[in-house]
């Protein structure tokens, strides 16, 4: 049935690295990637444009013309390096902070914001981007996302190189959850092509990883009966190895595959919370010694990939996207009322649209009176 089953392994050593936090390619024993200096440009670029794109849309937000901003500032390596690792018929189950995986399918930030302004509920395809709809719900989409690779399977979408497989996007704080739990155990029995991504940024809002398990995340996967790998976060090169490693494995139908993503968030879990209450800036300032983008732009400066032109042009590509995604945000029409209709059935029913009419004649009711 299952075409091109392999063995399964864990990966070796318990933190997967291969580029160092001061920028130097190291080896590892199960994990090799081959990149050309052009695709490296690449990763670089990702990760600069995705951070100013956050960066801008943090401010909107300080600015009033958000309601609320999700940050990524830190989590770059990890979402560009899964991100980059999917293929264009893979599916990608976010949760409300993977604007960098976002980006890798091809969802432009202009594309998000208008969530974050209360006007729309995201405007992209999820369909022809084979990106999902944010999830609010704390760790529900892995329920969406075991759910979605169990059809994969059915259909006899795995098996082979050319096979299908779904990752899905979660923080250290969601395996705390239930529904967590229940797509390991959906995703396990089944045999789903399902690569759980938990990005273990160090904190569930003001709750440390420490205080929710008493073992490193990944282990938790072999109480499932499937492999568990823990990759440095801020590397990459090593993500992108470890995701390609672990969507192949489920494409061939030796899934699930539970990924650890050792990082940190650098900034507040949203914008309505103040890390400074429940961190020390002292763990904040060693962190910022592991920046993501940092040592990718060190290991092409040592070894001549890139000079100040390079470095200079993508700043200056990532301050037109920011100039772009403000104009945007601020342009955005304002919905009307009834705009909350829309979209709640496929079609419409008789019921809903009695609400909607009776909806709309009382705002009327207010024209041109006080309220």
């Amino acid at each position: 049935m299952i075409a091109g089953l392999r063995a399964t392994s864990e990966g070796g050593a318990e933190l997967v690295q291969l580029l160092t936090p001061e920028g130097e390619r190291v080896d590892h024993p199960d994990f090799h990637i081959d990149i050309t200096p052009d695709e490296l440009r690449g990763l670089y670029r990702d990760m600069v444009l995705v951070r100013r794109a956050d960066r801008e849309a943090n401010a909107l937000q300080r600015q009033g013309q958000l309601g609320l901003w999700v940050p990524l500032l830190g989590q770059e390596a990890a979402q560009i390096g899964a991100g980059r690792a999917l293929r264009p018929t893979d599916m990608a189950f976010p949760s409300y902070r993977e604007h960098g995986v976002a980006w890798c399918r091809g969802v432009h930030p202009n594309e998000i914001v208008g969530m974050f302004r209360g006007v729309d509920h995201g405007a992209w395809d999820p369909v022809a981007k084979r990106f999902h709809p944010y999830t609010i719900v704390i760790g529900n989409q892995c329920l969406n996302a075991a759910g979605y690779a169990m059809g994969q399977r059915f259909d006899g979408k795995v098996g082979d190189d050319n096979g299908e497989a779904t990752m899905v996007f979660f923080g250290d704080g969601a395996t705390s959850q239930g529904d967590v739990h229940e797509a390991f155990v959906w995703a396990s029995v089944y045999d789903a092509p399902l690569v759980f991504f938990c990005q273990n940024n160090q904190w569930a809002i003001s709750e440390p990883t420490e205080r929710q398990s008493r073992l490193p995340l990944y282990q938790r996967a072999r109480g499932y009966g499937f492999p568990g790998i823990r990759v440095d976060g801020n590397d990459v090169l090593a993500t992108l190895a470890v995701a390609r490693w672990a969507l192949d494995e489920c494409r061939h139908g030796n899934g699930p595959v539970l990924i650890e993503a050792f990082t940190y968030r650098m900034d507040s879990h949203t914008t309505s919370d103040d890390a400074t209450r429940y961190r020390l800036s002292t763990e904040v300032e060693e962190w910022k010694l592991k920046d993501p983008i940092e040592r990718v732009k060190a290991h092409l400066s040592r070894n001549g990939f890139a000079d100040h032109d390079f470095f200079d042009g993508v700043q200056a590509e990532a301050d037109e996207l920011a100039a772009v995604l403000r104009e945007h945000c601020v342009s955005l029409p304002e919905p009307p009322p009834s705009r909350m209709f829309d979209n709640v059935y496929a079609e419409p029913s008789p019921a809903l649209q009695a609400q909607q009419a009776e909806y709309e004649t009382y705002l009327a009711g207010f024209a041109g009176g006080e309220h």
